[in-house]
């Protein structure tokens, strides 16, 4: 059996871009106070598509932190543009 390629996988690339935005407590607190999440809420939430879009949408609004953020995972920022229109619809 291969390994399946999760590369262009909108779920897997928001929940990477999650774990990456998380590891910043500053930007893991902007998130949260942006998004209005308790800790508890994102935790039980965070395979929610709508979560997901969220924190993209987060990530979007900050070109800076969108552009970090697809280094930090190895994709294109248009990856994860497209990873919040796909978990958005």
């Amino acid at each position: 059996m291969t390994a399946r390629d999760t590369s262009h996988d909108p779920a897997m690339i928001a929940l990477n871009a999650l774990v990456w935005t998380l590891a910043e407590p500053a930007r893991a607190n902007r998130l949260l106070d942006t998004t209005g999440l308790s800790p508890a809420e994102l935790r039980a939430s965070a395979s929610d598509p709508a979560t997901l879009a969220a924190l993209l949408g987060f990530l979007e609004a900050h070109e800076p932190d969108l552009i970090a953020c697809a280094d930090g995972i190895g994709v294109r920022p248009e990856a994860l543009v497209a990873a919040h229109r796909a978990l958005a619809a």
